[in-house]
């Protein structure tokens, strides 16, 4: 036998010691699940392409949002899909609208849950685009008094949180003197801070009915060449008092959630998008990946690079899998 003082497989012996020692640990606390909801009556509508996910209507929410909370799963964000839109959004921030409506009746009917609203306008516009346009340009300036006002349209209806997603610069700080100025300064804002122009969003674009009409995103949206530009679009948020930055998407930006987590001292969340989503249920439905496996270790590696709260349409998923100890 070799003589050797250090033998790190001494730490691998059993499941129990494994666990003991693990250096990323995950709680289902740190979930939270993004649901659509849509126009219409007595709707459960499977989105073709991310399977087992839904559009559902009011009156099949609250139903839906059990089966979350019956989960562990303590935190939802909600999408409005409304059947109008126009120019400028209006849906986005009417006190009639999908999502207010959707806001108030989830805090009436499961109030035990978290509620975070995201704050965009591209899936009410009807060029699909995340502000107001000047010709084909989104103009930034303009967009910061209808974020805000959408903001606080939510928060009015029930949302516990707000999460601007819009890019545009100077969005916190707007939406902070909104709620601030109304009375809601106990209100958090997370902040999509680094998201990235990705092919990674096609499903979601699918399920919101919000893809551009023309052109791209890429004029507010990141390059995902770019690591260093992230950690200034953190640093500008916080300036502004993000509460909660977030990097999106996340499994081929670990690097740029490491840097966050490194650099700031404020949580730091990461939103597995549709398309990873997408192509674990793909790959899995063809065998040639065991799906709960994938998903364990996916998501893993998200917590290791350091978030601390994860957005995902797996979340049911890995409460469970936390409940059974197979992650956590």
């Amino acid at each position: 036998m070799m003589e050797l003082t250090n033998r790190p497989r001494r730490l691998r012996t059993s499941p129990a010691l494994r666990k003991m020692v693990r250096e990323t640990r995950m709680d289902k606390s740190s979930l939270i699940y993004p649901m659509f909801v849509r126009e219409g009556e007595n709707i459960k509508e499977e989105i073709p392409t991310m399977p087992g996910q839904y559009r559902y209507s009011l009156d099949r929410l609250p139903q839906a949002l059990a089966e979350v909370a019956d989960a562990g799963v303590p935190s939802v964000m909600l999408f409005g899909i409304p059947d109008h839109k126009d120019e400028c959004g209006t849906g986005a921030w009417s006190e009639d609208g999908i999502i207010q409506r959707a806001f108030r009746l989830a805090k009436r009917e499961v109030p035990d849950l978290y509620y975070i609203g995201d704050v965009c306008m591209c899936e009410y516009t009807s060029h699909g685009h995340c502000g107001i346009l000047d010709g084909e340009y989104v103009d930034n300036d303009k967009t910061l008094e209808y974020l805000a006002r959408i903001a606080l349209s939510q928060v009015q209806a029930g949302a516990d949180m707000v999460a601007p997603s819009d890019m545009m610069d100077g969005r916190v700080a707007a939406i902070r003197e909104k709620l601030d100025e109304n009375g809601y300064c106990t209100v958090p804002i997370m902040s999509y801070a680094a998201k990235y122009a990705s092919s990674f969003y096609g499903p979601f674009r699918d399920a919101a009915g919000s893809a551009p009409a023309f052109g791209d995103r890429k004029s507010y949206q990141m390059d995902y060449h770019n690591r260093k530009e992230a950690v200034k679009e953190v640093f500008s948020d916080l300036d502004e008092g993000a509460d909660i930055i977030m990097i999106k998407p996340a499994l081929s930006y670990l690097d740029v959630i490491r840097d966050a987590a490194e650099q700031i001292d404020v949580p730091v969340a990461a939103y597995s998008v549709s398309g990873e989503y997408a192509m674990v249920k793909a790959a899995a439905s063809l065998g040639y990946v065991d799906e709960e496996s994938i998903i364990c270790e996916t998501a893993t590696s998200i917590y290791r690079a350091g978030a601390g709260i994860l957005l995902t349409y797996f979340a049911k998923e890995l409460a469970k899998f936390m409940d059974q100890g197979r992650i956590g």
